[in-house]
């Protein structure tokens, strides 16, 4: 017999906000190219994310630099008055001023000014997660991380994350301040971050992978979308996608993981969604933690 494995369909981020773990990237509503400007289909937008909340979706993560600042307000405009238990997890620390200038900017006056601009745009009085996007190279990491403990306490941030971080990053700033989420690219084929993730699991740290299915934050298209081997046949026993197995893989190994791929389409969202109801066994999950 070949039992069949069971996760959480919910993490409880800080021990404090209880979330669907098959959540909404937001990043694709905005223009193109480099995600400049505002997303062309404004109303199609709208609808795609009421109905990503309608669906259970209460988990939407997005940027100030994803624009930069039009992929908070279509989530406002979307959405506000938010339903009770949707969290909306925005980042900072990103200067942006064309698509292909992007920039690092950590300073405490610029994160500040970060928090100010997205409590406005997303018609917030505090933001439930706020993720220092990137560290910048030229600002100590601890003076960056010192600036968002200094807006929790004000009670504009109620909890602080970290992205593209490495682990004795995630270890000073836990020096300073609660972190309650890390998010670095991570997929079933790129694993490069697994340290960071296993460190999160177990001191009961959220991790939100992104690029869970190969895609390039700047171009279309998802590779894992068509993988074949392992993730393909698995896919054709159980009739869904490879995407949704790659994804499905990342629920069942890691219970602190909550998914964030984004799409621009229903059926792409309606096929994420449902990744929740697939099933592996251990010898499918043997198979697959082999790769």
């Amino acid at each position: 017999m070949n039992p069949t494995k069971t996760f959480s369909q919910t993490f409880t981020i800080a021990n404090d906000l209880i979330v669907n773990r098959i959540g909404y990237g937001a990043m694709r509503l905005t223009g193109k190219p480099g995600n400049f400007g505002p997303y062309p289909d404004w109303s199609a937008g709208e609808k795609l994310l009421r109905i990503a909340v309608e669906l259970g979706v209460n988990f939407i993560d997005t940027a100030e630099a994803y624009g930069p600042g039009f992929n908070e307000e279509i989530i406002a405009s979307a959405l506000f008055p938010y339903k009770k238990g949707v969290v909306i997890a925005t980042k900072g620390g990103i200067n942006k001023p064309a698509p292909d200038n992007i920039k690092a900017d950590g300073s405490p006056e610029f994160l500040r000014r970060g928090v100010e601009g997205s409590l406005k745009r997303l018609k917030l009085e505090q933001i439930d997660l706020y993720q220092l996007h990137r560290p910048d190279s030229k600002v100590p990491f601890a003076e960056s991380i010192g600036a968002l403990a200094e807006l929790k306490q004000e009670g504009k941030i109620r909890h602080i994350g970290i992205s593209n971080v490495n682990l004795e990053q995630i270890k000073e700033a836990r020096k300073i301040v609660e972190i309650a989420s890390v998010q670095n690219r991570f997929s079933i084929t790129n694993r490069e971050k697994e340290d960071t993730l296993n460190y999160c699991s177990d001191n009961g740290i959220a991790f939100l992978p992104y690029g869970s299915l190969d895609a390039h934050p700047l171009k279309q298209g998802a590779p894992l979308a068509n993988a074949e081997g392992i993730i393909g046949d698995i896919a054709g026993k159980y009739g869904v996608k490879p995407n949704q197995i790659a994804l499905s893989w990342l629920l069942h190994r890691y219970p602190n993981v909550i998914l964030i791929p984004g799409t621009t389409t229903i059926a792409h969202l309606e096929e994420n969604i449902q990744v929740g109801e697939i099933r592996l066994t251990d010898d499918e999950m043997k198979a697959l933690n082999s790769m």
